[in-house]
């Protein structure tokens, strides 16, 4: 299904199949996470690595003996869910997802947040997290605060200030919405390390465009988190 720039399609799977499917995959990705960050600290000989690598093609040979064409895109599960699962900040099957399990943004009535551990494979300067795998947390992080408020929008402008380095290790992010103006959803949102100091300030404008309001399609949305300290579920399609 086609709906303005956004195509997805519903899971075939049964219930069961679906869990069981997510599990496996779930562990796979873990593994392949962990295989990058020792692959990019590894100080084994080079005769070891030239069989890790070997074995590493054979293992990519096995999976890609059935394999879908293109990206994953979002498949909706059978509560509506949306399984974005190919997600660079929080797919299921992305190794380098960050925004997963324990560590999955969480919305509540002012907009979203979490706590990540970004380690070795997202260094920029030495010893810091990329500036930019800051702006991509917070760019999805924004979707997710505006979607949490009931504001649907897609980003249009974002800027971040980088206010000090970010160490590697325990990062929290945290979103808002600022203002509101019609379609228009101004957005703010803080990077904290592992202090609590303030290590980057970040704006953004999200859009809600005309065709998606104006649809009377199903949006894609995540399935209903528990309910708000105000006793409101605090789900909001996406």
């Amino acid at each position: 299904m086609t709906d303005g720039l956004v195509t997805y399609s519903r899971t075939s799977l049964t219930a069961e199949h679906l869990e069981r499917s997510d599990r496996a995959h779930a562990a796979l990705t873990d593994a392949v996470r962990a295989l990058c960050d020792a692959q990019l600290r590894t100080e084994v000989d080079l005769d070891e690595v030239d069989r890790a690598t070997s074995a590493v093609e054979a293992v990519t040979a096995r999976l890609l003996q059935t394999a879908r064409d293109g990206s994953f895109g979002i498949e909706l599960g059978h509560d509506g869910g949306a399984r974005e699962h190919g997600n660079a900040v929080l797919g299921l099957r992305n190794p380098l997802a960050v925004a997963i399990g324990e560590h999955a943004m969480v919305w509540d009535e002012r907009g979203a947040t979490a706590t990540l551990e970004l380690g070795a494979v997202y260094e920029g300067p030495p010893g810091c997290v990329h500036g930019g795998v800051i702006a991509l947390v917070l760019d999805q992080l924004f979707t997710e605060a505006a979607a949490a408020v009931g504001k649907l929008g897609m980003t249009a402008r974002l800027t971040v200030s980088y206010r000090r380095p970010t160490p590697l290790g325990r990062v929290t992010v945290d979103a808002w919405l600022e203002e509101l103006d019609g379609l228009k959803r101004v957005m703010r949102a803080t990077c904290r390390d592992a202090e609590g100091t303030v290590t980057a300030e970040a704006e953004a404008l999200l859009i809600l465009p005309r065709w998606l309001e104006s649809s009377d399609a199903i949006w894609p949305k995540r399935p209903p988190l528990a309910a708000s300290p105000s006793g409101r579920d605090s789900a909001i399609p996406k």
